[in-house]
């Protein structure tokens, strides 16, 4: 559809206006309807999965004694992975190859499996997220669907594209960074704006559709934000540094892990069953159950009182041997308690507002860990208002800055280097490749 549309828009001069005209309603319509099933498909799988996932935690806390399956729900999990779905193991990263160079191959079953891997990660207590799951049903859904009808291979890349954005928008309630996350997400310092139409209609319309389906996303409050002056400024700055400071060590961790986990455990099953004792054991030392599953208690507590003040480290481990291990589920909610917790640690030694300082963490380790700025600083606007607009928009590129070539992602493509510290950057260059070379 894109060369199409370029072949009538070089007649810009030689041909009819007319031609011009009607090349543009059609393009505009032809996304309109392939975004828009991309929505509704991945939007019903969201409600699907958030449903699914409220079940599965109301489980846990009724019966606390599920923790102590958490090992052999791991082992089950991995198990029907390599068993059955080993083309799907790369998760979102399988999504980012497919893009970049189509030579990957997403199967359909990516959806249901990620959903059943993550909601069972949940129930026995493992510390995960939800974005993933969102992204990746999106993008397994968007590929069968570009199959079904046989698009052309670059339109193709761009529904995946907005498979991405539509779980991303669906999940979070979030549909304006759900659309720049789609594109952002795929290489370091480029976003492609050829996707800016279909990536906004599918997360817009996948966020409309999860809410049809009786689905409630949580609502936080920065509470009062202080006047803009030079001195609060400097303090985010400062803040901002050691958020992207901690989204490096949350991605070199669970890379370290993962290595690890697999050098140690040639057997999945085994892999998980010993990260599922780990978790069980890590939470009997502690006395306390707050850094399993989602952590949304810590994130709730981050908005209304002071934490403990190493919350964010204990999450970040959680969280960290759950998904080296081998444990299906996101990373980004954990992000989110991650950077509230510590927002909220730091308000009380810079001294200022903690639940301020939380929302700032929330958007900026975020920003750091998937190397998004301008898709963050939206997420905070959706999130908690334009009243801090400046403050976020500050902390999620110092945090983006600070985290430097390290990232949740190694599928990420890296065309601008942060800074001057990398020359001559082959155009092919992941995160993963990056680090191996280093």
């Amino acid at each position: 559809m894109n060369n199409w549309l370029k072949k009538w828009g070089d007649r810009t001069f030689s041909g009819s206006r007319r031609f011009q005209h009607l090349a543009f309603i059609k393009y505009v319509l032809w996304w309109l309807v392939l975004a828009s099933l991309v929505g509704v498909m991945t939007g019903s799988a969201s409600a699907l999965f958030l449903l699914s996932l409220d079940s599965a935690t109301s489980l846990r806390y009724e019966h606390p004694w599920l923790l102590y399956l958490l090992p052999l729900g791991g082992a089950l999990v991995s198990w029907m992975y390599h068993a059955y779905g080993s083309s799907s193991i790369k998760g979102n990263n399988l999504i980012l190859e497919q893009i970049h160079d189509g030579r990957e191959t997403i199967p359909l079953r990516m959806a249901p499996f990620v959903l059943i891997g993550t909601v069972l990660t949940h129930l026995f207590g493992g510390s995960a997220g939800r974005e993933g799951t969102a992204v990746q049903m999106g993008g397994s859904l968007s590929e069968y669907l570009g199959k079904l009808l046989r698009i052309h291979p670059d339109d193709r890349k761009i529904l995946l594209m907005c498979g991405i954005s539509a779980g991303f928008g669906s999940v979070f309630g979030t549909p304006l960074a759900g659309a720049v996350f789609g594109m952002e997400v795929l290489i370091i310092g480029l976003i492609s704006y050829e996707a800016l139409l279909p990536c906004l209609i599918a997360s817009l319309v996948g966020h409309a559709v999860t809410l049809g389906w009786g689905v409630m996303h949580a609502h936080y409050s920065m509470g009062q934000v202080p006047p803009l002056s030079a001195v609060v400024l400097l303090k985010v700055a400062a803040a901002a540094i050691l958020f992207g400071l901690t989204s490096r060590l949350f991605s070199e961790l669970t890379h370290k892990l993962k290595a690890i986990f697999t050098r140690l455990f040639r057997n999945a099953a085994w892999k998980s069953f010993v990260g599922g004792c780990m978790i069980i054991v890590l939470t009997l030392a502690i006395g306390s159950r707050d850094y399993l599953g989602l952590g949304l208690p810590l994130l709730n507590d981050s908005f209304q009182e002071t934490t403990a003040s190493f919350a964010f480290l204990w999450k970040l481990i959680f969280t960290s041997i759950t998904l080296g291990s081998g444990f299906q589920g996101g990373e980004v909610t954990p992000l989110f308690v991650i950077g509230a917790t510590l927002g909220n640690t730091l308000g009380t030694l810079l001294q200022l507002h903690g639940p301020f300082l939380a929302g700032i963490g929330l958007i900026a380790v975020f920003s750091g860990a998937t190397n998004t700025p301008i898709a963050c600083f939206l997420l905070g606007i959706e999130l908690f208002g334009s009243e801090a607009a400046v403050y976020m928009f500050v902390a999620v590129v110092i945090s983006y800055l600070s985290s430097g070539h390290t990232g949740i992602y190694t599928a990420q493509r890296l065309k601008v280097a942060k800074g001057r510290r990398l020359q001559d950057i082959d155009e092919h260059a992941t995160l993963g490749t990056l680090k191996s070379k280093q």
